[in-house]
């Protein structure tokens, strides 16, 4: 048996829970506001309601801005709901604007009429400009704060320019060139201003080739560019090519683990952003929604069995067999739904490959139907000395198999389609196709040629 850890060696979620039961406030307030406010969010979700308010109370309120803005919808909506107005207003105004619209429809609208308020004209203007945008898309993860620059100035200028605004916005790797309509015509790398001769224009040494994004692309295929591209950060352009703002690499590994988070938890039918240390009545109640259509899908393959008890009763071997011909169909069926949904998140299944991925995915299901129904047929032989069961069995995993190919190609497609979300509704509907043609399959061969 393990000996107890020494408080070195406790984690910070550990050493918070421990000073929260001990009751020594001061130090939980030092040990919570010396984290980065993703690092105090993360520790919110981690904690119970009763803990997350007590914690809350001792963050310092110029950072609590920081902190909601990095929360997970539902525990956010919590602690706005039990915040007062002013402080509210004030940790709105310490944010930066591209933060502020994430944060901005969370708000009371008479907060966030406060807000737009308290803000100077340039401010509100841009401000809007990223709130006219869809929050999932580039105009909407887009910062307006961008430094520009001439393509006719040395570089010099630029380096005189820099140090009299005395600093640069977070996370600023390049600056972004525009003609004098604010028209976007490339890139300055920061080395490359650092690195080249001073006598030099801006227009001889930037990147000409980095083209700009158009705000309405969305988030994901945002995510993707970065990613293809190893970049650090991009313009954002209309569709006149006037520089709008910038995209930075940290928006888009947000992007990235929110799909990751989407992903899976969907497979589940959960929502990403719920909270896990939510009360029973709301947990039951979001699971329920989707037991509750798992439900009546089960009544449907009942139904199916159903049709078939005569036959069941006379070959009790194939009530037996039944678990394996519905349990492999559905696994096959998973795996192939799961990469499906995965290469649409990713951009990377369309109409145009579609046929070419549903032809390979059937020879995959014919070449694995093959080799494993052969194997439950060989075992299926041996159990019950009867070449009729296992010829039954084999040839109805071999339907099941090529169903579950077809299911879990076809319904992600078509639900995407009909813009149902695949990764939430898919595995609902693959996993019945596979459990009704199975036993349909495995009990009308056994129908036919068993009685």
């Amino acid at each position: 048996m393990e000996s107890e850890r020494t408080p070195a060696r406790l984690t910070r979620l550990e050493s918070l829970r421990r000073a929260l039961d001990q009751g020594t406030t001061r130090q939980v307030s030092r040990l919570v506001n010396t984290m980065h406010p993703a690092e105090i969010a993360s520790m919110l979700e981690s904690l119970p309601p009763a803990q997350r308010e007590v914690v809350w109370d001792l963050v310092d309120p110029e950072i609590e801005g920081d902190v909601l803005v990095e929360l997970n919808e539902e525990v956010r909506a919590d602690l706005i709901e039990e915040m007062a107005p002013e402080d509210l207003v004030t940790a709105a105004e310490s944010l930066d604007l591209d933060d502020l619209a994430d944060l901005l429809h969370d708000l009371p609208e008479t907060v966030h009429q406060r807000v737009l308020r308290s803000m100077d004209s340039r401010d509100r203007e841009r401000l809007n400009a990223v709130l006219a945008y869809e929050p999932d898309s580039a105009g909407g993860l887009m910062n307006t704060d961008t430094v520009s620059v001439r393509p006719d100035v040395t570089l010099e200028t630029v380096l005189r320019y820099l140090r009299m605004r005395g600093d640069v916005p977070d996370n600023t790797d390049s600056l972004y060139v525009v003609n004098r309509h604010d028209r976007f015509l490339g890139t300055l790398d920061l080395a490359t201003l650092l690195t080249s001769d001073p006598e030099r224009t801006v227009g001889e040494v930037m990147d000409a080739e980095v083209p700009g994004i158009a705000p309405d692309t969305p988030a994901m295929q945002v995510a993707s560019l970065f990613e293809d591209r190893d970049l650090l950060s991009a313009a954002v352009v209309d569709g006149n090519g006037r520089l709008l703002g910038r995209i930075t690499v940290d928006d888009v590994v947000d992007v990235i683990r929110d799909e990751a988070e989407h992903s899976v938890m969907s497979m589940a039918g959960l929502d990403e952003e719920a909270d896990m240390f939510a009360g029973v009545i709301p947990s039951a109640r979001r699971r329920g929604v989707w037991l509750g259509v798992n439900l009546g899908t089960a009544f449907l393959a009942a139904w199916v069995v159903g049709l078939f008890e005569g036959t069941i009763r006379h070959i009790v071997a194939l009530a037996v067999l039944m678990p394996i011909v519905a349990s492999m169909g559905g696994v096959a069926a998973t795996q192939t739904l799961t990469l499906i949904v995965r290469g649409l998140a990713l951009g990377q299944v369309e109409r145009a490959n579609a046929r070419w991925l549903l032809t390979k995915e059937i020879a995959v299901a014919v070449l694995n139907g093959l080799a494993w129904a052969t194997v439950v047929a060989i075992v299926a032989f041996l159990w019950y000395r009867d070449w009729r069961i296992a010829g039954v069995i084999f040839a109805a995993m071999i339907v099941n198999l090529l169903a579950a190919a077809l299911a879990g190609v076809i319904v992600p497609l078509a639900l995407k389609r009909f813009g149902v979300d695949p990764a939430v509704a898919g595995g609902v509907v693959v996993t019945t196709v596979t459990d009704v043609v199975g036993f349909a399959s495995l009990l009308g061969l056994g129908t036919l040629l068993l009685l």
